[in-house]
């Protein structure tokens, strides 16, 4: 059915997946072998993510050591990510989750190198500071702000 709606070739798959909440960056490909190549802990994948309050130093070393999530109704402690404050990046307008007056909000990038389900929000969410959006900037050295709508990506210059 995708082919057929956006006339991608036959076997088009997205490399990893964005929840309907989410946006950014998505991959496309044809290839199984490279779509698992790129979903396995070998690249990054960077969020730039809205949270609910000010964060704070505390929060951004728990989500550097890894955090309790969980994952399918069990226990996950997920493996180390790079976390940091970063300013407003000044991204198009997306999906709205709630009015600015209902308190102040900051960002975070988190670049992590597993994806399990809703893994991003759930980590914000255990250090205290809810995910309101989530946008993926990154996968391995293919960031969001260098592409064009549509651009092909050769293989090799990810892999």
């Amino acid at each position: 059915m995708l082919g057929a709606l956006y006339d991608f070739a036959e076997g088009t798959m997205a490399i990893g997946r964005l929840d309907e909440n989410s946006e950014g960056l998505l991959l496309l490909t044809t290839d199984g072998k490279v779509s698992y190549e790129i979903l396995s802990h070998k690249f990054d994948k960077e969020y730039f993510v809205q949270v609910d309050g000010i964060a704070d130093m505390d929060a951004i070393r728990a989500l550097a050591i890894g955090v309790d999530i969980s994952v399918k109704g069990k226990p996950y402690t997920t493996l180390p990510a790079e976390a940091r404050l970063i300013a407003d990046p000044q991204l198009p307008p997306g999906l709205r989750v709630r009015g600015d007056h209902h308190g102040p909000t900051s960002w975070i990038s988190v670049t992590i190198r597993e994806g399990k389900y809703r893994q991003v929000r759930k980590m914000t969410a255990a250090v205290g500071y809810p995910t309101l959006r989530l946008v993926r900037v990154r996968i391995g050295s293919i960031h969001l702000g260098t592409m064009q709508p549509s651009q092909v990506v050769p293989m090799e210059d990810l892999l």
